[in-house]
């Protein structure tokens, strides 16, 4: 099967600037922000008390009572955006085999806040705590509660490789549907905020107090987020059967490792450039197609001047010529869900002809001098596009993505 057959029919968003995917991508255009105080926990003590959370969704309107009062935050968050997207692919209606659709989903620190809840429910001792609530705490609970409500059958994994753990998800994904194994699978990954991760960063003195201004002179770190990306990916061939359009074909992925530092990258930028250059290797896309890269942009001082160096090494002097973004700078810093949710805003940049800015870019770093698309997005004419998710552990991941029939331009 050629690697081209892969295409998006479905999309499902949730994240703190959009509920869905239409407004997930209007609040990007109009350079809305979803960055504020954090209100799911006492954050008064820290040195950052910011956060990209997600507000304000009923879960009972569409997922199953029972199913919502047994499963943990970031579960609902999934099944919230899994729903979205499976319905606008169709696949209930559509009767396709149930062993012939996989799950692979992306994971971070999955069902914590609901473990934090029932340790300080035991050792204050106000109330006896539920038991479920240590249910949702497995990594692959989302993965599963998403396969067992739909009855999918066919093959299922969780990725669990930090901030890259749902962007190397896509990347699976494709490959299962490349290797016949199987005709659709929903690909993503879910997170929710808890006190244990955004004290991580805090004591790593990692997090902004400010907001989150990628490539900002005055940038001091990165901002916690939470959200879901969940993708129907499919054979292009089983789609057009159907009648199903795409929003975009997976061309490919790159994947690599550091073997560096815990929590730095090379400082070279030799990682990203190598999954960057692996992702167009393998893709068969030279390096003069790319039109536009979302960045993995943490606003961390060091990741947004390595990452410049090695799209630098990489592309040479087109490097200037490239617009690259950070949605970082809007949604926060997903950790698990991160690649997806970008990987989101990429398709539906290549699918819609804009460019989504990043925001809160002030003062360019001298250090950082590429085409950031600060502040407002722009029309583009775009045909290939990375995403590129580098995460702790140096666990490196590049996606790429084109418009529907991009290959036409390559022999």
């Amino acid at each position: 099967m050629n690697k081209k057959d892969v295409i998006i029919t479905g999309i499902g968003v949730a994240c703190a600037i959009g509920q869905d995917k239409n407004s997930f991508w209007s609040a990007l255009c109009k350079s809305r922000c979803g960055i504020g105080p954090v209100d799911l926990f006492d954050a008064s003590g820290y040195r950052s008390r910011i956060g990209a959370q997600v507000r304000d969704i009923d879960f009972f309107a569409r997922l199953p009572a029972r199913q919502c009062r047994r499963m943990g935050r970031c579960d609902l968050i999934g099944l919230w955006a899994a729903d979205e997207a499976l319905r606008e692919a169709r696949i209930q209606e559509r009767g396709l085999p149930p062993e012939r659709i996989g799950v692979v989903l992306g994971a971070g620190s999955g069902g914590v806040r609901e473990g934090e809840r029932y340790r300080r429910q035991l050792y204050e001792g106000q109330v006896r705590p539920r038991p479920s609530l240590l249910m949702p705490f497995p990594a692959c609970n989302v993965t599963d509660a998403v396969a067992n409500l739909h009855g999918f059958l066919g093959p299922r994994s969780t990725i669990a490789t930090a901030c890259s753990s749902s962007a190397t998800a896509i990347g699976y994904a494709a490959n299962l549907i490349h290797s016949g194994r199987a005709d659709v699978v929903v690909a993503g990954g879910a997170e929710s905020l808890s006190e244990l991760t955004f004290a991580g960063f805090n004591a790593l003195r990692s997090a902004d107090r400010v907001t989150c201004r990628p490539f900002d002179k005055y940038r001091e770190g990165l901002v916690l987020g939470e959200g879901a990306g969940i993708f129907v990916l499919e054979c292009q061939r089983v789609a057009r059967a159907h009648g199903i359009p795409g929003y975009a074909t997976v061309l490919g992925y790159g994947i690599c490792a550091d073997a560096y530092h815990m929590t730095s990258p090379d400082p070279q930028g030799e990682g990203a450039e190598r999954s960057m250059s692996q992702a167009l290797i393998n893709t068969r896309v030279p390096v003069e197609a790319v039109d536009y890269i979302n960045a993995h942009g943490t606003g961390t001082p060091v990741n947004d001047r390595i990452e410049t160096v090695a799209i630098k090494r990489l592309f040479g002097k087109r490097a200037y010529s490239i617009p690259v973004s950070s949605t970082k700078s809007a949604i926060g810093h997903c950790l698990g869900a991160a690649g997806a949710i970008e990987a989101a805003a990429t398709i539906l940049a290549l699918y819609h002809g804009v460019l989504p800015p990043t925001l809160n870019l002030q003062e360019p770093d001298p250090s950082c001098d590429l085409d950031y698309v600060p502040n407002e997005g722009r029309p583009a004419n775009m045909q290939v596009a990375l995403s590129n998710s580098f995460a702790f552990g140096g666990n490196n991941t590049t996606l790429v993505f084109g418009k529907i029939n991009p290959w036409q331009r390559y022999p």
